[in-house]
């Protein structure tokens, strides 16, 4: 493994926290990660951030807030 860098390692992190990396890249981010205090901080917001909107998006909107977009969308679509 090679040390691929702050730069490498913050422009796929996203790809690296959802592993849509190729396992090579993956393996040099994850080293990277262990090594650098300030990526690792990075890669630990991701996380957090990725583990908050899954949570989100396994809830329900209440259907009077489902109705009000929708009629929103429709009435932003009428006048294009």
């Amino acid at each position: 493994m090679t040390d691929c860098g702050c730069e490498k390692a913050k422009a796929e992190l996203e790809e690296y926290l959802h592993n849509e990396l190729k396992a090579q890249d993956a393996a040099d981010i994850c080293d990277h990660i262990d090594n650098c205090p300030d990526c690792a901080n990075e890669a630990h917001i991701g996380e957090v951030l990725t583990l908050a909107v899954k949570r989100a998006c396994q809830e329900t909107a209440p259907e009077d807030l489902k109705d009000q977009v929708l009629a929103r969308i429709r009435e932003i679509q009428a006048t294009h």
